[in-house]
């Protein structure tokens, strides 16, 4: 980074600032730094003297900004978010943040330096001493002694919670000698195996396939929380809450304030009571005082010689003076009215606390103006004098002569163009209009005298020093507010929609021959001494099945479309095999048509759109975010269609946010650059707003013309777009089914995006179907579409599905809470004071207008409107119209905002009742939040109630896995995937989905297309029994857990082959320790029956001492090695021809224990 940090050097007052910091004459004040010129100055002064730097500026956004620009001089910088202070005793705050604190803390105890930004406000909270906090932190090394009941004991203080599997951060699992541990800064779980007390292995695994991964030398397992604790110090801080709690509480009762006696009895006697009993509690934070004599602020935890930067001393000071008016108020209300005790007003530290501790570190102030400070008395006073460069809004030539009158007095001039393409494109223009610019690829040399060079990077703003003639200019100031890419490690976010496996007790099965019936738990049964597992189901008038384990992938989970019950089959009855026969037939009618489409469209010649030109690369790289890998997958899908001469037909389907729109964009502007013009037919007017806005700002500066039809225009605008389109002055036209009138003429339509297709009535989809002749169609779906469907359409249908959540700028704060409207005051009063809106879930149409006025009473200065679906449509849109233009402070609404609507301004969600809506909805309703570059707030309330107890927690469990967004994408989102397949379907499926199931219609649906394709398999299909006088089962003392004994019988009886046995067998060594006898012979048998099955032997039984196998009519098997075998061993075998041929082992003496061996041996020789 020469080019940028070798000017500083030249500087006086940069070696004056240096010379102060040597010296310990600090604070060192210096004015006249601006805007990115502060970073800038940081970096370099970190770079020269090689110490620790801890920055603070006045706000979250202000810290995050400096990170940006940080990011782009040095990658060993990190961002500590501040907690939000009103909500600090919330159950459950995000995880997220949690994380990236803790990434720091666990820097910092590695001694590593790196430059750490934060908002003042981050300093406030208390800390256990560094040597209480350095206590648990735990490194394991193989080799070691460890007592395994304290370790868990331990890992439950560090906050870490027993689970039976780990699939997220802050999960544990002990099973026999195996633990199995995730950690918050930790990128994967760990598997520990102890021998007795000692460590015997240490591997990383994968919580999606619980499998290991590689082996470890050590683990380093972080705390889960701040706050951590010995079990004297949890008694001690118990019986001082204890103390105080009583003292309250007696002086309530006396007052008659019996209101508020109750709700201290039910927020901290429960606290008290609980914290004494588990040691534990969910919201620790708002009790440090009463763990520790003298905890601490995070400055201890810093190096001594860190260098302490603030960023704007003046505004630090008032934005805390009203942060801490702001959270004195509503503490003072919490006490009075009994959530809290008069204790708890010093959960925080007062912000002259903080600046006294920071005394002890060397300071520097940094201001853009000279003014008094009140805080600081500065010993070095410096002016560094350091202008902004002006704004030239795309307008080349005034950049131009700026570069010239530069050059002209020996400026070094930088310029950071974002990508290196556009880069070098601008050093070309440059050098076009008669300007000396190079571009260089390292900013590792100096800049010359009089030079001016073009390199890749970006910062917020650029600045320039007259005194030592060094100029920086960035690309926002050249084309306007383009924003920087954000390049993010990526986290393999959770699982993608997929898992079917995780029956319980109660669920609704489907049996491949007998249909649905009811799963009653794995029943153990022994008959003349040998033990197996059997999956109980009971059927209609009492019936039931007991399904051997091998045969379990027989069954399957019963999924319908709806929450009603489906109607139980009657074992031996004909309903099952006759609704079985009326899906088969609907799904043939169906595949015949999809195939028959998709060959005529095949058939058909589309245009043949040429490769990417520099535009759409460059079009590509100002796209402000990073593009998960699914999206770029889906674009260059998209292209391939574009550029090949079949007629495109492709559906994107991915949730809300997950960035459909801009592949769509980026078809659009292929489009219209070779001169074809473009429909985008949305369903809501809008939608069709948003959009367009949408696609003007990403398309400012290119040539392309974009046109808007809906109700919001008037008369005289549309008839001047449809002559823009009909003349083909315009080439991209957003609307909603206007677009379909008869009055709308294209002069050369070339592409059609079609968004949510399944909102549009059955007469819009035929005049859609007439303007799709020949034309490429892209639709996009919000819907999502599990992924079993989409491998059974596979090939008939070209999909791409975006299952990736976007990293998000910020993720979304998430507290959950109980209902008080106090704090439901304070969230709305902070959301409008910073300028934003507000979405308050109500799910109750009949009471909503009520719950209207009660939020209005809260807020009386707020504009409060409720809106719900049974509405006008005009009304609503009415009223969401309003909500954008920013006229409604408050919208109190019902689950109607769950699709598409993207308000960039609605910054906090309050949802009622949130334990009462299904993860996937609560999912999608958080996801309306977020979407702007503020920090986003979603509070989930719930109402208290001690009977809910011990539901709510694991409810709230859930929610909290769901906080950090897209591990929460585990939630299999069952309706989601039910709601998609049937749109993708159409409803005349749905009756013969729910008659046989989601699973089997999908089975039935994936055979008829292979059939038609002429890809299916020629021979009738059957199954294969074995039935053993073997024990043959998961013994409970292996695998305690039910779910998971079921879900290892499913996976054990999928094996096919030697290689899956042999992986089968890996992986339960791995997860649970050395095979028992039964469960070896329990993969045996299996493999066995695969075999039978390949050789076309129906059925292995073992009567009255002998074996038998029962043979298809046609079994696979050379009749010559049959013979061959019958007369070596004569009276050992026996053959019986017949319509069911089947062949007899008569074992000798001894033999009949080793049924399996002998199997083996007669297949040997039949196959030779």
């Amino acid at each position: 980074m020469k080019a940028l940090t070798a000017p500083l050097t030249e500087l006086g007052s940069f070696q004056q600032i240096l010379e102060g910091i040597a010296k310990g004459n600090t604070p060192v004040f210096a004015t006249g730094v601006i805007d990115a010129a502060k970073t800038h100055l940081a970096y370099s002064l970190q770079a020269e003297i090689k110490r620790p730097l801890f920055l603070l500026t006045y706000s979250e956004l202000r810290a995050k900004e400096i990170l940006e620009d940080l990011t782009f001089f040095t990658k060993d910088c990190a961002y500590y978010p501040a907690k939000d202070i009103l909500f600090y005793s919330a159950d459950v705050h995000s995880m997220e943040m949690n994380r990236q604190r803790f990434l720091v803390l666990e820097r910092l105890f590695k001694g590593e330096t790196p430059i750490i930004v934060a908002s003042a406000e981050a300093l406030l909270d208390k800390y256990p001493p560094k040597e209480i906090f350095a206590a648990f932190r735990l490194t394991l090394r193989t080799g070691e002694i460890v007592e395994i009941a304290e370790l868990t004991r331990k890992l439950v203080r560090m906050g870490y919670e027993r689970t039976e599997l780990v699939e997220s951060p802050g999960q544990f699992s002990l099973r026999g000698g195996i633990l199995d541990i995730w950690s918050l800064t930790a990128e994967d779980a760990v598997r520990i195996e102890f021998w007795d007390d000692e460590i015997d292995s240490i591997r990383s695994m994968d919580a999606q396939s619980q499998r290991s991964v590689e082996k470890l030398e050590e683990a380093s397992i972080f705390p889960m929380r701040e706050m951590v604790y010995t079990e004297e110090q949890a008694v001690s801080a118990a019986e001082r809450i204890e103390q105080e709690y009583r003292k309250v509480l007696k002086n309530l009762e006396q007052k008659g304030e019996t209101e508020n006696a109750e709700r201290l009895r039910e927020h901290i006697g429960e606290d008290a009571e609980r914290l004494r009993a588990e040691k534990t509690l969910p919201a620790l934070g708002a009790y440090a005082d009463y763990f520790y004599e003298n905890p601490v602020s995070l400055l201890s935890y810093l190096q001594e010689d860190t260098l302490l930067v603030f960023d704007e001393p003046e505004r630090i000071r008032e934005h805390m003076d009203i942060l801490t008016e702001e959270y004195r108020e509503s503490v003072k209300g919490r006490i009075a009215q009994g959530y809290l005790l008069p204790g708890q007003s010093n959960m925080l530290y007062d912000y002259t606390e903080i600046l006294r501790q920071a005394e002890s570190f060397a300071e520097l102030l940094l201001a853009g103006l000279n003014q008094k400070t009140v805080d600081f008395r500065p010993k070095t006073m410096v002016n560094l004098s350091v202008r902004s460069t002006p704004s030239f809004q795309q307008r080349a030539d005034l950049f131009c002569e700026e570069l010239e009158y530069l050059k002209k007095n020996h400026f070094r001039t930088l310029i950071l163009a974002g990508s290196g393409t556009r880069a070098q494109r601008m050093a070309k223009e440059l050098q076009e209009m008669g300007l000396e610019a190079v571009y260089i690829d390292s900013l590792e040399k100096e800049v010359p005298k009089g030079a001016v060079w073009v390199a890749r990077g970006t910062l917020s703003k650029g600045f320039r020093y007259d005194y030592i003639d060094f100029a920086v200019f960035c690309d926002s100031e050249l084309f306007g507010g383009k924003e920087k890419k954000k390049r993010k490690k990526r986290r393999k976010n959770g699982a993608a929609i997929e898992s079917f496996t995780d029956l319980h007790i109660g669920d609704y099965v489907v049996h491949d021959n007998h249909g649905i019936g009811v799963f009653r738990g794995l029943e153990k049964i022994s008959v003349e001494g040998v033990q197996k597992d059997y999956m109980k189901i009971s059927y209609r008038d009492g019936g039931s099945l007991f399904v051997p384990v091998n045969q379990m992938d027989m069954v399957q989970k019963y999924i319908g479309t709806g929450s009603a019950a489906p109607k139980l089959n009657k074992l031996g009855g004909q309903d099952w095999a006759k609704a079985k026969a009326k899906a088969r037939k609907a799904v043939q009618i169906m595949a015949e048509d999809l195939v028959a489409l998709y060959a005529k469209r095949a058939a058909a010649q589309g245009f043949v759109y040429g490769a990417d030109t520099v535009w759409q690369q460059e079009f590509e790289e100002s796209f402000p975010y990073e593009e998960t890998d699914d999206q770029l997958n889906a674009i260059e899908d998209v292209k391939k269609d574009m550029e090949s001469s079949k007629v495109m037909d492709r559906l994107i389907c991915g949730d809300v946010g997950y960035g459909k729109t801009e592949v769509a964009i980026r078809a659009a502007f292929k489009a219209a650059q070779e001169g074809k013009q473009v429909a985008f037919l949305v369903p809501t007017t809008i939608l069709a707003q948003q959009h367009y806005n949408t696609f003007t700002q990403r398309m400012t500066g290119y040539p392309v013309h974009i046109e808007l039809l809906s109700r919001f225009r008037t008369p005289k605008q549309q008839k001047e777009s449809l002559q823009n389109i009909e003349k083909g002055y315009s080439e991209i036209l957003i609307g909603t089914h206007r677009i379909l009138s008869k009055d709308v003429k294209f002069k050369n339509l070339g592409l059609i995006i079609v968004d949510e297709e399944q909102r549009f009535g059955v007469a819009h989809k035929e005049k859609l179907k007439a303007l799709k002749e020949n034309v490429d169609v892209l639709t996009l779906s919000a819907t999502p579409i599990p992924r079993t469907l989409h491998m059974s359409l596979a090939g008939i249908r070209d999909m791409s599905l975006l299952e990736e959540p976007p990293q998000e700028r910020h993720p979304v704060q998430t507290y959950v809470m109980e209902n008080n409207p106090e704090f439901i005051r304070e969230a709305i009063h902070r959301e409008i004071s910073r300028g934003g809106q507000v979405y308050y879930l109500y799910n109750r149409v009949e009471s909503i207008s009520e719950e209207a006025f009660r939020v209005q009473r809260l807020v009386p200065d707020a504009n409060v409107t409720y809106a719900h679906g049974q509405m006008s449509e005009r009304e609503l849109e009415r009223i969401m119209g309003d909500f954008i233009s920013g006229e409604i402070d408050v919208l109190v609404c019902t689950t109607i905002i769950e699709t598409g609507m993207d308000i960039s301004n609605a910054n906090t969600i309050i949802i009622q009742d949130a334990d009462r809506m299904g993860l996937s909805q609560l999912y999608q309703l958080r996801g309306r939040v977020g979407r702007s570059n503020r920090i986003a707030y979603a509070y989930l309330m719930y109402k208290r109630d001690k009977m809910l107890r011990e539901a709510a927690e694991k409810r709230l469990q859930t929610i909290r896995e769901f906080t950090e967004f897209g591990s929460g994408f585990k939630i299999a989102m069952r309706d989601l995937e039910i709601r998609g397949a049937g749109n993708l379907l159409g409803a005349e499926q749905h009756g013969h989905m729910e008659a046989v199931g989601y699973d089997m219609y999908c089975r039935l649906l994936e055979e008829e297309v292979q059939n038609l394709k002429g890809d299916a398999p020629k021979e009738e299909k059957f199954e294969t029994s074995i039935d053993l006088n073997i024990s043959a089962f998961i013994p409970d003392f292996y695998i305690k857990n039910q779910e998971q004994r079921m879900e290892l019988y499913k996976k054990i009886a999928g094996i096919r082959t030697m290689e899956e046995y042999y992986d089968m067998q890996e992986e339960l060594e791995d997860r649970y320790g050395d095979l028992p006898k039964s469960v070896q012979l329990l993969l045996e048998v299996v493999l066995v029956k695969a075999e039978a099955h390949e050789m076309g032997i129906r059925a292995i039984s073992q009567k009255h001492g002998n074996l038998l196998l029962e043979f298809q009519p046609q079994p696979n098997i050379d009749p010559q090695k049959l013979m061959q075998l019958l007369a070596k061993e004569k009276g050992k075998y026996l053959f019986t021809a017949g319509a069911n041929p089947y062949l007899t082992i008569k074992p000798a003496r001894g033999e009949g224990e080793k049924p399996l061996e002998l199997i083996k041996k007669c297949f040997e020789a039949l196959k030779d």
